[in-house]
């Protein structure tokens, strides 16, 4: 029994899903508290590119409705043009 208290666990992956899940959020528990500093760069980083990609997101949208609009602006004011031209042209031939 002695030489059983002293031989290390020898830790195998599980083979169903949900083990495996748990294994690996517990590596990666251990690893964050182990390196802190690393995590935190990373929050630090994909943060504000996440931060930066949804303000750019959301300004190209801004745009694309400000231009949608100023289309549909253009196209009354040409269709206001041509009936105003085919108006004219018919009064003009009596």
């Amino acid at each position: 029994m002695a030489n059983e208290e002293q031989q290390p666990e020898t830790k195998t992956p599980p083979t169903d899903w949900k083990g495996r899940v748990e294994h690996k959020y517990l590596q990666l528990k251990e690893h964050a508290e182990t390196y802190p500093y690393v995590w935190a760069s990373y929050i630090v980083v994909y943060g504000g590119f996440a931060l930066w990609t949804g303000y750019r997101w959301r300004k190209l949208r801004k745009t694309e409705t400000r231009v949608r609009g100023l289309q549909e602006r253009l196209r009354k004011l040409v269709e206001a043009e041509k009936v105003a031209a085919s108006s004219s042209f018919i009064g003009s031939t009596n």
